[in-house]
């Protein structure tokens, strides 16, 4: 009991010096994006946020302002520097609020769930003891899931929304929604404002621009493994890797390079440094030195022969407020505004003995299409997964925080 005694009274001056920190006034993202691009044809519905990546290459950005004031005619924009090569402002529009709708129990018209997800992991031309695990649709659909189901969660702060803040504007938009130049920079200085909002600048240097862009190879190895490598990306904090596929009518494999069990559905998106350096030690995202790793024969076999694999690089982020953190404990710290500048570079592209040795070297390639450069016709896409499976996934939605 002394002792007790003893460590709580020498916690108290500790906790009695928790600094007192408010939230800010207003919130802003840039949430920044190269993708070297490619579609995921045959693709069921409600898979894409799980496989992450984006339908076409180029640089993307998603602007994001969320305040604590009202404004009956919210108005904002982001002065942007002239490397950006995208005119003088980009305008944050408010959207128009559309009331949820409210359901209750299962979708009318839906089928119960049939089929499985057969999980895989790690690299290597072998599967691993314990693989793979099996998650049967119909289980899931009624809340059961297996006992040996692992996956990790991310921590991380939100972004802002519009029923998270009370007004908020983003770009792009209905009314501007051009895409970015392929040589644009983000470096120079930034000023976001607007009528609910106060003035928010920042600059941005050259470790805090558009990543570069991810070059994946594939090659066969041993008896139908598949060897995928990449280029080193300069200022990425990790890689992370996802095989997705299907060969029958009622099965779908999906695979991931994390060396202990991991779904990856939390993964395939902006992950914090933090977190990154974490799941390193975990063992579950591959540490940046790392440029090659193999899927394992089973998976690429059972996945119809050419599975998607869809890659990330985790990128660095630059973070501002105002004012600063005072380093007083004793101060409380009432920021004006923070701003979160978030980075990742990304890429997809067909394994096996059917994807095409332009598919290979040009991941931006489009399967089924005609190549703008060459004229040639490419491999068409595999058959879209029957619907049955596609309820599966819905199934899987809960799991993944869809």
């Amino acid at each position: 009991m002394k002792t007790l005694l003893v460590l709580a009274l020498a916690a108290m001056p500790a906790f009695a010096q928790q600094q007192v920190v408010k939230p800010p006034i207003a919130v802003y993202w840039m949430s920044v994006e190269t993708a070297a691009g490619m579609s995921m044809p045959g693709m069921p519905a409600g898979m894409g946020g799980m496989m992450g990546g984006r339908a076409q290459g180029g640089r993307h950005m998603l602007l994001q302002l969320g305040s604590q004031r009202s404004a009956d005619a919210p108005r904002a924009e982001h002065d942007i520097p002239p490397a950006l090569s995208m005119g003088t402002a980009l305008p944050l529009l408010t959207p128009e609020r559309v009331p949820a709708e409210r359901r209750s129990g299962m979708p009318e018209g839906m089928e119960r769930p049939k089929g499985r997800m057969l999980i895989y992991w790690g690299c290597g031309e072998g599967t691993r003891p314990g693989q793979p695990v099996v998650l049967d649709f119909a289980k899931v659909a009624e809340g059961e899931m297996p006992p040996n189901m692992v996956t990790h969660h991310v921590s991380g702060p939100t972004p802002p929304a519009p029923g998270r803040n009370r007004t908020y504007g983003e770009w792009p938009n209905k009314e501007d929604n051009k895409p970015v130049p392929d040589s644009a920079s983000l470096r120079g200085d930034h000023l976001v404002k607007g009528s609910y909002s106060p003035e928010i600048r920042f600059s941005l240097g050259e470790t805090h621009d558009f990543m570069t862009p991810v070059a994946l190879s594939s090659a066969p190895r041993g008896e139908g493994a598949a060897s995928v490598s990449w280029n080193s990306i300069p200022n990425a904090t990790g890689y992370f890797a996802m095989t997705f596929g299907s060969m029958s009518r009622e099965e779908i494999v999906l695979w991931s390079s994390s060396e202990v069990q991991e779904m990856g559905g939390e993964l395939m998106s902006y992950v914090p440094p933090a977190e990154v350096a974490r799941l390193i030690r975990e063992k579950v995202v591959l540490p940046p030195a790392t440029t090659e790793c193999t899927v394992p024969a089973e998976v690429v076999k059972k996945a119809g022969g050419s599975p998607f694999f869809n890659f990330i690089a985790y990128g660095p982020e630059a973070n501002f407020a105002q004012p600063p953190r005072p380093s007083d404990p004793k101060i409380a710290w009432e920021p004006q505004w923070a701003t979160k500048v978030r980075f990742k570079s990304t890429a997809s592209m067909l394994l096996g003995e059917h994807a095409s040795r332009e598919q290979r070297e040009r991941p931006e390639a489009r399967p089924g299409r005609e190549s703008r450069e060459s004229g040639e016709r490419q491999p068409a896409p595999p058959p879209a997964a029957p619907n049955p499976v596609d309820e599966g996934v819905k199934a899987l939605r809960g799991i993944f925080g869809r």
